[in-house]
């Protein structure tokens, strides 16, 4: 499809009608930056909820009484928007039907009532997207959490003071609500089908999250789906029973198309609908955004469904920007992600490495487990860190962190430099603010940028957790390198420990072996495999050390597998 045909002038002869199907972020997005761009338009938001304008990202913390007011989830009422923006704002009404040829949308109140037909000139899609609702016998019962109706219903069950709940979904919203539930003092289990939470992130990671869940009395059950609900517990395939009282589903999403298909408009390949990088669809008058379109995948340049607020905000104003005649650049979108989880966080940009795996594509990982800031200054709180990226070029395909304080602050770092064209090796010389109480004078993200310098050059070739057995049936010697104190509180089985300080004193009985140097992060196995690789010995360093081998271990014995790894 072409957008130059629906390039409009920015001041019309004849004032634009132009109609926005769904409110919060990305379709008030387009009605108000359209606002700003053209006084003159008549501009209708239609909203089937009876809220127009929401925090629904916020709706887990007022369940669960962090946020108080309910009011503070409301961002603006369509008195305010008509007030300020003299936009028409009509909620608790239904588009039931679209006529795309005569440039219509019929609409109904949402409890019933006459129909009426409204002409449009633009017609903005912002429907969002439907939970999930599996077949599954007794799932009428289970609570979602898409809008604050919902949140008021949720609410209303935690305040009846139920004795157990349980999510179903180990994503983003799940754990928010599982914490929530917790919080509220409802002792709540979460189940994933999976063999991990978060999907999203690689398993060592997701084990990390799981153990800060299990740590504030959230059970956790993966690997097993939802057979059966019933009035008063979850039955699992594997013919557990658990109690539950409350039960929030927080499987997923899908787009919402159902307008789309009215409309007759093309959808993409992973079921949303199809638009260009000005946000239009098959046809010229009509534009789509938020959650039930395709995006532009940054990675691989293909299409991919990405279900966040700040890229439905981009695609609003970037359709107000293109109605109203002005250029608009295209942009993909990374899926950058972040969660709070108890007193950790979790966030993801880019590809992980699963997801490379099963596309086939080459990579190199480096990881890092260092301090949010100085470790002399009272407060630094630890946090790992993996970086994926292209073996030849060095571009940036994703990264992970999980940790304390300052794990945003990183992701949003290498996410920044991806959509900048960073690479790898180049995160070393970003010049990053430095003072003790916030970072270190060498910033994690600049330690990722010199591993993976050395990662590129091959100076020291590093090996992945998931190797070690490989390389012991091929005769290797895995030495740790940590003190004997730190060897005796945990080490991979079969090592041996000689302490870096004293391992000059063993390089003859070596000059013969292949050696697997490791230590608590890696940084002093590095040191170590520069010292014996001098001395002309085989050696390799465990990328992420002892804490990194724990985590995939911790993985692997969950998910009762082997963990994918690359080809050798």
């Amino acid at each position: 499809m072409t957008d130059s045909d629906s390039m409009m002038t920015k001041h019309p002869t004849v004032p634009r009608r132009v109609i926005v199907v769904g409110g919060v972020a990305g379709g008030m997005s387009a009605a108000t930056r359209l606002r700003r761009l053209d006084e003159t338009a008549i501009i209708t938001v239609i909203e089937r909820s009876g809220h127009v304008s929401y925090a629904n990202c916020g709706l887990p913390y007022f369940v669960g009484g962090v946020i108080e007011d309910e009011g503070d989830l409301l961002l603006q009422t369509p008195q305010r928007l008509f007030d300020r923006f003299r936009l028409e704002v009509e909620v608790d009404t239904e588009v039931i039907a679209i006529d795309a040829a005569a440039h219509s949308v019929t609409v109904r109140p949402s409890g019933g009532g006459a129909e009426r037909s409204l002409p449009y000139d633009q017609l903005i899609l912002s429907p969002g997207a439907l939970p999930i609702r599996p077949a599954i016998e007794g799932f009428d019962r289970v609570r979602v959490l898409r809008t604050v109706e919902d949140a008021e219903r949720l609410f209303s069950d935690v305040e009846a003071g139920p004795s157990t709940a349980v999510v179903v979904g180990g994503g983003f919203i799940g754990i928010e609500t599982a914490e929530n539930l917790v919080n509220a003092g409802i002792p709540t289990t979460i189940i994933e089908a999976a063999t991990q939470l978060l999907p999203p992130l690689d398993p060592e990671m997701a084990i990390v999250v799981q153990a800060e869940l299990e740590a504030h009395g959230v059970e956790v059950r993966t690997g097993s789906p939802v057979a059966a609900i019933t009035a008063t517990s979850v039955i699992l395939a594997d013919g557990s029973d658990l109690p539950a009282d409350l039960v929030v589903g927080s499987i997923g999403v899908r787009p919402d198309t159902r307008l789309a298909q009215m409309a007759g408009l093309l959808l993409g390949p992973n079921g949303g609908i199809a638009v260009s990088a000005t946000g239009l669809t098959s046809d010229a008058s009509i534009y789509a955004v938020g959650d039930a379109v395709e995006k532009v995948d940054s990675v691989d340049g293909e299409s991919s469904l990405v279900t966040l607020a700040n890229v439905a905000n981009r695609q609003g104003r970037r359709v107000a920007d293109h109605i109203a005649g002005l250029p608009v650049v295209a942009a993909s979108s990374l899926g950058t992600a972040i969660v709070k989880v108890f007193t950790l966080t979790a966030a993801m940009t880019g590809w992980s490495e699963a997801r490379l795996l099963r596309a086939g594509r080459p990579y190199r990982v480096v990881r890092a487990h260092p301090m949010s800031h100085a470790s002399y200054y009272p407060g630094a709180e630890p946090m790992s860190i993996k970086l994926l990226f292209d073996p030849v070029t060095g571009e940036i395909l994703g990264a992970q962190s999980v940790g304390g304080a300052g794990v945003d602050k990183r992701i949003d770092i290498i996410a920044t430099a991806m959509s900048g064209k960073i690479t790898a090796p180049h995160l070393a010389d970003l010049e990053l603010a430095y003072a003790p109480p916030f970072s270190s004078a060498k910033d994690p993200v600049n330690m990722l940028g010199y591993l993976a310098e050395n990662a590129l050059r091959d100076d020291r070739q590093s090996v992945e957790a998931s190797e070690i057995d490989a390389l012991r049936i091929r005769g290797w010697s895995i030495i740790d390198v940590r003190t004997a104190a730190e060897h005796e509180q945990g080490c991979i089985p079969g090592s041996r420990n000689i302490p870096l300080d004293d391992l000059r004193d063993h390089l003859e009985e070596m000059a013969n072996q292949k050696v697997l140097v490791y230590c608590q992060v890696g940084q002093r196995g590095h040191t170590a495999a520069a010292l014996l690789e001098e001395h002309g010995v085989d050696v390799k360093n465990l990328d992420g050390g002892w804490l990194t081998w724990q985590a995939v271990e911790a993985a692997r014995l969950q998910s009762a597998g082997p963990p994918l790894t690359r080809a050798s």
